[in-house]
């Protein structure tokens, strides 16, 4: 093999370890959400504080591996006369050592599920806390605005019920 062959190949097993990171970090992302979307409908603060505790701390630690990544991205893409913006997996995957090929393929594919299945995770997340904060906003509203009542309220049925005139507490003193 020739010098630079075997530079880009070293290079490329750098960045599939960093990309075996990025899915093992993305695994724990997933699991972190679900575990917040169990903590808040169990409306337990304490675990959920040390939750995002630990995400923080997560991502400080993650940030080495993203700056390890765009190194090399950048290396291959000097080595390879691209600019860092064109070096992609794809580029890659085509431009890159034959017999690199299908692992980084592999990756390709396998981080491209993975983000897809994070946005959806991500975004039921946030739609949890969002109905969670309008509820909450709700519920503030109906206790606090004296005699007024806004919103629908139902039965066990699922019918409208008229609203009151009255206040949802009483709150002399």
């Amino acid at each position: 093999m020739k010098p630079a062959a075997i530079i880009i190949e070293d290079k490329v097993d750098e960045l599939l370890a960093c990309l075996d990171e990025d899915i093992r970090h993305i695994e724990r992302s997933l699991s972190q959400l679900n575990e917040m979307r169990k903590l808040v409908i169990k409306r337990d603060d304490i675990a959920l504080g040390k939750l995002l505790q630990s995400i923080q701390s997560e991502s400080d630690c993650y940030k080495c591996n993203e700056l390890k990544r765009q190194l090399i991205r950048r290396e291959l893409a000097n080595v390879f006369g691209f600019t860092v913006e064109q070096m992609t997996l794809s580029v890659l995957e085509i431009s890159g050592p034959e017999s690199k090929r299908v692992q980084i393929a592999e990756r390709k594919e396998q981080l491209k599920s993975m983000i897809n299945e994070y946005k959806k995770e991500h975004l039921g997340t946030a739609m949890l806390l969002s109905e969670c904060a309008r509820f909450n906003n709700l519920l503030l509203k109906s206790i606090f605005d004296f005699r007024k009542t806004e919103g629908v309220c139902y039965d066990s049925s699922g019918t409208a019920e008229r609203e009151s005139d009255t206040a949802f507490v009483n709150l002399q003193f």
